[in-house]
């Protein structure tokens, strides 16, 4: 019997976010501390098994609201569920035949939720990957990114932008570039500018989460579409100023020069906190970051930061600090491109 496994792993905005649903720019890292994991093997029918985070049953009525709390309302099979739907409209639209065997699909994951770290696109990424494997159809690498937007944005009705998913896709380090006049369709999906950068540009990084606190990413969202559709000043001005920083980060990586990338980087989190209503304890983990020496920005919308920092001692500062918040602190494991 053959077995398919397929990851995708976690992803982390170093500048530029939350400008790629605004036609911006932005650099993100996948990271590999944290996955999601899908298995997928021939059988009698077509089964998706739940995992944990599917849990419905608890101990009491507050272990459920707490689940509720942290972890939203919905598991990943819905994602599965959409991801193959999404892929069987695919292959309808490009007319190829799939073979009519079955399957049972399971997945499983240790990416912190709702801490803005793209757990839910990683769930269909790697679902996208073993449906491919395992019916011998290649979606395109530039047109993956949007066909795993369009599962969350078009089937479940999932407030995204494209930035998750193609750092997910490429793996590594990317630099994305979503001006419209880079705007290309394939296979019927819009695509834009993504290059790979070497992981080795990077400087030391670490990624900070909160143990118990998180915040779905439509809440951290907000108005921020319609203040910016309404053409609000302050926020078309912020979005266009987070594209430059990302260029300039860009620019700043290929140059190593770690200075002004570090301060691009505490620069783009003091711009989203003039749009942005942003909960107390969230500040607080960027304040006692910078307090440790370290900078930061956030990672995502969901609570989740991350920055760079100065040698051993100042991480373990770092450490010792975020811990008496409740944070937890990782130095990112960059996942290589495949």
């Amino acid at each position: 019997m053959i077995i398919i496994r397929k990851t995708a792993c976690s992803r982390a905005a170093l500048l530029g976010n939350p400008s790629d649903g605004y036609n911006g720019r932005t650099i993100s890292v996948s990271v590999a501390n944290f996955c999601a994991k899908v298995v997928l093997y021939e059988w009698d029918s077509l089964d998706i098994v739940p995992s944990q985070n599917d849990r419905a049953r608890f101990r009491s009525i507050q272990d459920l609201a707490k689940d509720v709390e942290l972890h939203g309302y919905y598991g990943g099979i819905r994602l599965i569920k959409a991801a193959i739907k999404r892929f069987v409209e695919y292959c309808e639209a490009k007319n190829i035949a799939l073979h009519d065997r079955n399957f049972s699909i399971r997945y499983e994951t240790n990416i912190p939720q709702q801490v803005g770290m793209a757990g839910s696109s990683a769930i269909i990424v790697a679902t996208m990957r073993a449906l491919m494997a395992f019916y011998g159809v290649e979606i395109p690498l530039i047109a993956q990114p949007s066909f795993a937007l369009s599962v969350e944005k078009e089937k479940l009705g999932i407030m995204a932008g494209l930035q998750d998913r193609v750092a997910q896709a490429y793996e590594g380090v990317v630099f994305m570039d979503f001006d419209p006049a880079h705007e290309r369709l394939v296979d019927g999906l819009k695509c834009y500018h993504y290059e790979r950068l070497s992981p080795d540009l990077l400087p030391p990084l670490y990624v900070a989460f909160h143990n118990s606190l998180s915040e779905p990413t439509e809440v951290f969202h907000n108005d921020i579409r319609g203040r910016y559709n309404r053409g609000e000043k302050q926020v078309v001005d912020a979005m266009k100023e987070l594209a430059e920083l990302t260029m300039a980060g860009r620019e700043s990586l290929l140059r190593r020069d770690y200075k002004t990338f570090s301060r691009l980087m505490d620069a783009n989190f003091d711009v989203r906190h003039r749009i942005y209503n942003l909960p107390p304890w969230q500040v607080r983990m960027v304040q006692v970051a910078r307090d440790s020496g370290a900078t930061a920005n956030f990672a995502g919308s969901g609570g989740a930061t991350i920055g760079t920092y100065e040698g051993e001692a100042m991480f373990q500062k770092l450490v010792e600090r975020m811990s008496a918040i409740g944070s937890r602190v990782v130095k990112p494991e960059i996942s290589q491109p495949r």
